[in-house]
């Protein structure tokens, strides 16, 4: 029987949206709609270039079009060039500058633009406001991009956290595989522990009857360079609202884009931080596990409520920078949520009034037991200890969500993955009071293995008293030598309550997440026969493998 596939086809155009084909410079026609609020005389513009159908439910852009419109603000929303019912070649990451400075230009000779434009949206429409920010248009005077980064394509190079190699990513290749074949979407559930694992995807793509470039570079290792113009860090600054999202799987790469912009003259004085607890598809930490009447991907009526949450904040900035109706100092310039706490303000991110504390790693004999495991506290282990752990690609690691897009919709109770025998974890001492984690956190571990390449992947959990598990952050790093390994896991706005604990949880991998290592010197994608290793973590004075945490002073001290 052959793999069962699901195409997705344009939606109907809404009765109140009016569709151009725009002629790009080489001539491709773009599908393009225009929403246009009631009242006389030209207005500010908001524009949205996407990939998955400007008239999906999905994307609900009928419904974001109504609030802007209503605040005054004409909308266009566009099927980037080779999707849906655009023309031009389905290749992601590519000729995005270009298209955006060609439609903004079209936006700013229509009748019912004032030549003021603005870009909104999230992922890989987030993407395309930083094209369109390495395009220099004058017109373009602010973006809201949105659990996002300026980085490459999933899976192709990876997402750029600054971080260094990395396992890859393998959600970031069924992407590829499924968005990026032609002008339609493909949906299909795959198989893969079947080995080798690129099978899975011939299978698919027989099914389908074309291929996805964009895949076929991920397997070759072939980079793409998304700008043809400058990078958007060297680019002539505009306002810009950093949407994150402190549970969001490209939440890392955001936050590399404010610090490093926070560092560039120009960039630093424009630059706005609006970080909540939510993941990469708005699902809230407060709602989860969610229930089906706020399922906003199933629930009408949750989705009203979602996007109210969603396009406030970028109307009120636009309103600063578009319209002008509005002061810059209306605005905070850093807005975050602390998780199981509520909305607070600051100057800067990270808190000049934030600390940086470490908690080191001790007793790793015990770590490979059941919980409470090795011990994670202020005290530096006081001699040299190790412990081994294996990698079996027969018996995977199981991911902390099988998509990570939805990471909280079931914020999965992960306690069983720590009771795992393959697995180390370290816990703290139940906290006495809130211990409230604000800013970014790193794993610092000492590591070496029995292969000639490992990965490793750490993931931050909170252990409550009834020995429920979720996540609070996580990252991961790829290695070809022993010695020490600084892995990212991004930051985070989150209140350890009394009675939980911190749990650190390493394991070699995260599978369906990311591609199972070969264990060997093949390639992860066609090997047949992936080997066992087995790794060591090394603990005390020369080898102090540690946690550190960017917390607030006031709140419990880990001990």
């Amino acid at each position: 029987m052959s793999l069962a596939v699901q195409r997705v086809t344009p939606q109907p155009v809404p009765p109140h949206a009016r569709q151009h084909m725009v002629r790009m410079r080489d001539g491709v026609l773009l599908a393009t709609d225009v929403y246009t609020p009631g009242g006389d005389g030209p207005v500010p513009t908001v524009l949205a270039r996407l990939p998955y159908d400007k008239n999906s439910r999905y994307v609900f852009f009928d419904r974001i079009a109504e609030r802007f419109t209503a605040r005054g603000y004409a909308v266009v929303v566009q099927d980037v060039r080779g999707k849906f019912r655009s023309q031009g070649r389905t290749l992601g990451w590519t000729g995005e500058v270009d298209d955006g400075y060609d439609t903004i230009e079209w936006i700013t000779h229509q009748p019912w633009s004032d030549g003021i434009v603005g870009m909104f949206g999230d992922s890989y429409y987030g993407f395309t406001q930083w094209s369109a920010v390495s395009s220099e248009h004058p017109a373009l005077r602010a973006i809201v991009p949105r659990v996002t980064c300026t980085g490459n394509g999933p899976g192709i190079a990876g997402y750029d956290t600054g971080a260094g190699p990395q396992p890859l990513w393998l959600e970031g290749a069924t992407y590829q595989a499924q968005v990026w074949v032609d002008n339609d979407i493909h949906e299909f559930d795959l198989d893969l522990t079947r080995r080798p694992v690129a099978a899975a995807y011939e299978e698919a793509f027989a099914a389908i009857g074309k291929r996805s470039a964009g895949f076929d570079l991920i397997v070759a290792g072939i980079p793409l360079a998304p700008y043809n113009g400058p990078h958007p860090y060297d680019a002539r600054p505009v306002p810009v609202l950093h949407c994150v999202g402190w549970f969001d799987n490209l939440g890392t790469a955001h936050m590399r884009d404010w610090t490093e912009l926070a560092r560039r003259p120009g960039w630093s004085a424009v630059q706005y931080l609006l970080a909540d607890t939510i993941d990469h598809e708005n699902y809230f930490l407060e709602s989860a596990p969610v229930r089906p009447e706020d399922d906003h991907l199933a629930d009408d009526a949750a989705l009203d409520r979602m996007i109210d949450r969603y396009t406030g904040p970028a109307a009120d900035f636009f309103d600063v920078f578009l319209k002008g109706t509005a002061r810059p100092e209306s605005l905070p310039r850093v807005r975050w949520r602390l998780g199981h706490v509520g909305w607070r303000t600051a100057e800067s991110w990270p808190l000049p009034e934030a600390v940086e504390t470490e908690l080191h790693l001790a007793d790793p004999a015990a770590a490979t037991g059941p919980v409470p495991g090795g011990r994670l506290g202020t005290d530096p282990a006081p001699a040299a200890e190790a412990v081994d752990w294996r990698y079996d690609p027969d018996d995977l690691v199981p991911s902390a969500a099988a998509d990570t897009f939805l990471q909280l919709r079931d914020h999965a109770d992960e306690r069983a993955t720590l009771d795992r025998d393959d697995v180390l974890v370290f816990t703290t001492p139940a906290a006495e009071t809130p211990l409230d984690l604000a800013g970014p956190a790193h794993a610092v571990l000492h590591v070496e293995s029995t292969a000639p390449g490992y990965d490793v992947f750490v993931r931050l959990l909170d252990l409550a008293p009834d020995g429920t598990a979720r996540l609070v952050l996580r990252g991961c790093a790829q290695a070809d030598r022993p010695g020490e390994l600084e892995i990212a896991l991004g930051h985070t706005g989150y209140r350890l309550r009394p009675g939980h604990r911190l749990a650190l949880l390493v394991a070699s991998s995260d599978f369906p997440n990311h591609l199972p290592n070969s264990g060997t010197a093949e390639s992860p994608w066609t090997t047949t026969t992936p080997k066992a290793s087995v790794q060591t973590l090394r603990t005390g004075p020369a080898h102090p493998s540690r946690l550190r945490l960017t917390v607030l002073p006031g709140s419990g001290e880990p001990r």
